[in-house]
Protein backbone atom coordinates (compact mmCIF):
# COMPACT_ATOMS: atom_id res chain seq x y z
CA UNK A 1 0.00 0.00 0.00
CA UNK A 2 1.29 3.03 -0.79
CA UNK A 3 1.16 6.17 1.36
CA UNK A 4 0.92 9.57 0.06
CA UNK A 5 2.74 12.36 1.16
CA UNK A 6 1.41 15.46 0.95
CA UNK A 7 4.88 17.37 -0.28
CA UNK A 8 5.54 21.26 0.91
CA UNK A 9 4.81 24.40 -0.87
CA UNK A 10 4.34 24.44 -4.83
CA UNK A 11 4.27 20.61 -4.98
CA UNK A 12 1.73 19.82 -2.47
CA UNK A 13 -0.78 22.16 -4.46
CA UNK A 14 0.35 20.07 -7.29
CA UNK A 15 -0.06 16.35 -5.99
CA UNK A 16 -3.49 17.83 -4.07
CA UNK A 17 -4.74 18.81 -7.58
CA UNK A 18 -3.62 15.47 -8.70
CA UNK A 19 -5.52 13.46 -6.08
CA UNK A 20 -8.66 15.75 -6.95
CA UNK A 21 -8.47 14.82 -10.29
CA UNK A 22 -8.19 11.02 -9.48
CA UNK A 23 -11.35 11.31 -7.40
CA UNK A 24 -13.14 13.08 -10.16
CA UNK A 25 -12.23 10.88 -12.67
CA UNK A 26 -13.11 8.20 -9.96
CA UNK A 27 -16.71 9.51 -9.43
CA UNK A 28 -17.17 10.12 -13.18
CA UNK A 29 -16.25 6.28 -14.21
CA UNK A 30 -17.74 4.98 -11.54
CA UNK A 31 -20.92 6.64 -10.40
CA UNK A 32 -23.72 6.80 -12.86
CA UNK A 33 -25.65 9.94 -10.89
CA UNK A 34 -22.37 12.11 -11.21
CA UNK A 35 -22.43 11.45 -14.56
CA UNK A 36 -26.13 12.70 -14.93
CA UNK A 37 -25.57 15.51 -12.61
CA UNK A 38 -22.25 16.72 -14.57
CA UNK A 39 -24.76 16.23 -18.23
CA UNK A 40 -27.50 18.39 -16.31
CA UNK A 41 -24.75 21.17 -14.67
CA UNK A 42 -23.29 21.12 -18.12
CA UNK A 43 -26.54 22.26 -20.05
CA UNK A 44 -27.53 24.31 -17.05
CA UNK A 45 -24.75 26.38 -16.43
CA UNK A 46 -24.97 28.38 -19.78
CA UNK A 47 -28.78 28.57 -19.14
CA UNK A 48 -27.71 30.16 -15.48
CA UNK A 49 -26.43 33.27 -17.88
CA UNK A 50 -29.77 33.88 -19.78
CA UNK A 51 -31.85 33.45 -16.74
CA UNK A 52 -30.28 35.07 -14.18
CA UNK A 53 -30.33 39.21 -14.73
CA UNK A 54 -27.70 39.66 -11.91
CA UNK A 55 -24.49 38.40 -10.93
CA UNK A 56 -26.17 37.35 -7.55
CA UNK A 57 -29.01 35.58 -9.50
CA UNK A 58 -26.23 33.94 -11.76
CA UNK A 59 -23.52 32.81 -8.99
CA UNK A 60 -27.03 31.31 -6.86
CA UNK A 61 -28.05 29.41 -10.50
CA UNK A 62 -24.61 28.36 -10.80
CA UNK A 63 -23.78 27.52 -6.70
CA UNK A 64 -26.90 25.21 -6.93
CA UNK A 65 -25.92 23.36 -9.52
CA UNK A 66 -21.64 22.91 -7.49
CA UNK A 67 -23.64 22.32 -4.88
CA UNK A 68 -25.71 18.96 -6.06
CA UNK A 69 -21.96 17.82 -7.74
CA UNK A 70 -20.80 18.52 -4.26
CA UNK A 71 -23.17 16.77 -2.38
CA UNK A 72 -22.62 13.65 -4.84
CA UNK A 73 -18.90 13.30 -4.12
CA UNK A 74 -19.51 12.99 -0.44
CA UNK A 75 -22.23 10.34 -0.75
CA UNK A 76 -19.81 8.24 -3.09
CA UNK A 77 -17.42 8.73 -1.04
CA UNK A 78 -19.38 7.03 2.31
CA UNK A 79 -21.01 4.79 -0.26
CA UNK A 80 -17.58 3.49 -1.35
CA UNK A 81 -15.97 3.36 2.55
CA UNK A 82 -19.00 1.25 3.87
CA UNK A 83 -18.44 -1.26 1.41
CA UNK A 84 -14.95 -1.36 1.92
CA UNK A 85 -15.63 -2.10 5.49
CA UNK A 86 -17.91 -4.89 4.80
CA UNK A 87 -20.71 -6.78 2.30
CA UNK A 88 -22.41 -8.36 5.49
CA UNK A 89 -25.46 -6.15 6.12
CA UNK A 90 -25.65 -3.82 9.03
CA UNK A 91 -28.27 -1.36 10.44
CA UNK A 92 -25.21 1.63 10.30
CA UNK A 93 -24.22 0.80 7.34
CA UNK A 94 -27.32 0.53 5.90
CA UNK A 95 -28.04 4.20 7.91
CA UNK A 96 -24.89 6.07 6.46
CA UNK A 97 -25.39 4.99 2.78
CA UNK A 98 -29.64 6.59 3.48
CA UNK A 99 -27.76 9.57 4.80
CA UNK A 100 -25.83 10.23 2.38
CA UNK A 101 -28.59 9.90 -0.03
CA UNK A 102 -30.87 11.96 2.02
CA UNK A 103 -28.18 14.88 1.49
CA UNK A 104 -28.06 14.70 -1.95
CA UNK A 105 -32.04 14.92 -2.09
CA UNK A 106 -31.47 17.87 -0.28
CA UNK A 107 -29.19 19.29 -2.53
CA UNK A 108 -31.88 18.70 -5.20
CA UNK A 109 -34.48 20.27 -3.63
CA UNK A 110 -32.33 23.52 -2.75
CA UNK A 111 -30.92 23.69 -6.78
CA UNK A 112 -34.86 23.02 -7.87
CA UNK A 113 -35.81 25.97 -5.11
CA UNK A 114 -33.32 28.38 -6.44
CA UNK A 115 -33.59 27.94 -10.14
CA UNK A 116 -37.30 28.04 -9.95
CA UNK A 117 -37.73 31.22 -7.81
CA UNK A 118 -35.33 32.62 -10.63
CA UNK A 119 -37.73 31.55 -12.69
CA UNK A 120 -40.60 32.91 -11.57
CA UNK A 121 -39.10 36.20 -11.17
CA UNK A 122 -37.89 35.88 -14.79
CA UNK A 123 -41.26 35.28 -16.21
Amino acid sequence: MEIKKSGVGLMRLVRAFGWSMAGFRAAFTGEAAFRQEVAVALIMTPISFWLGQTAVERAMLISSLLLVLLTELLNSAVEAVVDRVGSEQHPLSGRAKDIGSAAVFISLVNAAVVWGFVFYQRC
